[in-house]
């Protein structure tokens, strides 16, 4: 039985990451990046797909996920996770972190005893290939090495162990007596590599000091102040933990094929970098105060989209790939049997009209923040706006990336607008007017169909799509794009028609039962950004009380250790889909932002009498 995914925790090396189960089992992790194959993969299978193991010797050895820590945190304003454990024997304490990569990535444990004198045990079964090869094992002296083609992972102590024999696994016992500490070190080289990798050769108490005052030094920069400060800190450091430091790329998450519904096939690959994250990143760093991290997610997104604007894609990869195929993984039966798999993902080649207005989006915010835009950006600009005029009435796949046929969705012609608007904006700050005429009639244009097409006036509402009786979330997204003002009656009407969205005191992103929208069959849980949308929506609005109860009830989803997944599922009390989701931390840091500025006023106006 898979643990649950609120169970896990996350460490990062801002390259990539790990999730670690409150049982002690590191159940997931890609070397040497993010989006590199997968050599622990228990998360999606079983221990025979990888994990590693540290914890008192009787609870390792049962291999349950029953068997828990006592308790776990973060320290304050780090990455750096704290077990501790209760037994017959005594209390330890497990201190698990990535050091913020230098050279090559690394994996510390350091287990230090409280009291008492408790045997603990280290299992580590490396699955390489996405939890598929089982590598050759041998002794190197200090440490153990094991390798399969490119890869070789080592793991060293810095004091005594016993090794026992195993075949598929490596299996270390030792006990820690009250005050004494033992450090366990896995780090990936390149298996051409003869010598074992720097990383094994730092104290760990030196590396443990290095990595806590990282996050404390990059935490003490953030500039919000408000009475959800720890909630904001921690989802900055989420935010942090997901950027690869090399380009600047976010990736969504840092897992694969966590269901949004258990036992169906909605199971992605969120290991990437989605263009329509782009704007409230930016705006989110920026605000935040982290104007290095902005400037560096702006970056990349120029570098990853450069070229024909018919070929912009909705997601890249960490370094701005555009091939990312989709495969699937037979050979991992999935979390809780959910299935197919997948590794990649064919959204690269859907046609998606709206990342067109987030990019345009993120340009304008970035110009009017200050931040320097080369020459050669302005030719983006107006490539993309030159391809856009001529294709904006399309039908597309639209924000929630769906597998069946196109649409005129509502939320893709709102970004086209967007796009517009921006690009309008910008000629002016720029004093770059010679296709303003253009825009802006292509934005009148765009601005009078989605008032005409997008709008019902039976449920007073925006729809999905054109001629679509179905509701969206993403109608909450109107007034903070600038489409119409949070006053507007038919913002107003579609705020109160959301109502036919929740589920559980939470929002679904689109339907009235929630499936079938994207072109795969079945339900899937509420959408926690959408949530907090609706939350931001109704501060914007004026409803501050009711916005505040909103986003308090998504605070209270976080899982022990402060961290989000993408959806929830009200009637399961669980996380589900993939986890840590930076879309999430980033709506929640955001709408924290929003609350904070919003001016209490009463009450949400009825629904007028006589309406579905």
């Amino acid at each position: 039985m898979s643990a649950p995914i609120e169970d896990f925790a996350l460490l990062s090396d801002l390259q990539t990451a790990t999730m670690v189960g409150r049982d002690g089992s590191v159940d997931w992790l890609c070397l040497p990046r993010f989006d590199s194959p997968a050599c622990l993969a228990a998360l999606l299978g079983d221990r025979g797909n990888g994990c590693w193991r540290v914890a008192p010797a009787g609870e390792a050895s049962a291999g349950t996920h029953s068997d828990r820590c006592a308790e776990r945190a973060y320290r304050k304003d780090t990455l750096v996770l704290e077990s501790r454990w209760e037994t017959p024997d005594g209390t330890v304490r497990v201190t698990d972190f990535m050091p913020p990569r230098t050279q090559l990535p690394c994996l510390v444990r350091v287990i230090e005893g409280l009291s008492g004198a408790v045997p603990m045990r280290s299992e580590l079964r490396l699955r390489f290939h996405q939890g598929r090869v089982v590598p050759w094992v041998r002794d190197a002296g200090q440490c153990t090495v094991a390798v399969a083609g490119p890869d070789a992972v080592w793991l060293g102590a810095d004091g005594p162990v016993t090794a026992l024999g195993d075949t598929d696994a490596t299996v270390w016992e030792f006990t820690v007596p009250a005050g004494r500490r033992l450090a366990l070190t896995l780090a990936w080289s390149p298996s051409h590599r003869p010598d074992p990798p720097a990383p094994l050769s730092v104290p760990a108490e030196t590396a443990l000091k290095e990595t806590v005052d990282f996050w404390r030094r990059w935490a003490g920069q953030c500039r919000y102040r408000g009475p959800w400060r720890e909630a904001v800190v921690r989802s900055l450091i989420t935010l942090k933990a997901l950027t690869y430091a090399p380009t600047g790329g976010i990736v969504a998450a840092p897992t694969t094929s966590l269901p949004g519904r258990i036992g169906g096939d909605h199971n992605w690959d969120h290991r990437y970098c989605w263009l329509r994250d782009s704007t409230l990143t930016l705006s989110c760093l920026l605000r935040s105060g982290y104007r290095d991290e902005a400037t560096a997610w702006l970056d990349w997104l120029v570098r990853a989209i450069a070229g024909d604007p018919a070929q912009l894609q909705a997601v890249y990869g960490v370094g701005g790939q555009r091939l990312l195929p989709e495969t699937e993984a037979p050979w991992l039966p999935g979390y809780e049997g959910s299935q197919p798999v997948r590794f990649g993902n064919r959204a690269v080649g859907q046609f998606q009209l709206d990342v067109y207005g987030e990019v345009m989006d993120t340009l304008c915010l970035s110009l009017r923040a200050g931040i320097p835009m080369p020459a050669h950006v302005w030719d983006l600009v107006e490539a993309l706006m030159g391809w856009l005029l001529r294709h904006w009435r399309e039908p597309d796949q639209g924000l929630w990336q769906v597998r069946g046929p196109r649409r005129q969705f509502v939320h893709s012609k709102v970004m086209a607008w967007v796009a517009a608007d921006r690009a309008v904006r910008m000629g002016e700050l720029l004093g770059r007017n010679g296709s303003s005429a253009e825009w802006r009639a292509m934005r009148d244009e765009v601005r009078r169909q989605v008032l005409r097409e997008g709008w019902d006036a039976g449920q007073q509402s925006f729809v999905q799509a054109y001629g679509s009786p179905d509701l969206d979330a993403s109608g909450l997204l109107m007034p903070r794009l600038g489409f119409l003002p949070a006053s507007d009656p038919r913002v107003r009407g579609t705020l109160r028609a959301m109502s036919h969205l929740d589920h559980g005191g939470f929002l679904r992103r689109y339907g009235r039962d929630g499936g079938g929208a994207d072109g795969t069959p079945g339900g899937e849980g509420t959408f926690v950004a959408c949530s907090l949308w609706h939350a931001a929506a109704l501060a914007a609005g004026g409803h501050t009380e009711h916005a505040q109860e909103v986003f308090e009830r998504v605070l209270a989803i976080r899982n022990d250790v402060g961290l989000l997944a993408e959806q929830w599922d009200p009637d399961a009390g669980r996380q589900l889909g993939n986890a840590p989701q930076a879309f999430s931390h980033l709506a929640l840091a955001e709408t924290a932002f929003a609350l904070s500025a919003a001016q209490p006023r009463r009450g949400l106006p009825r629904r007028p009498a006589g309406r579905g």
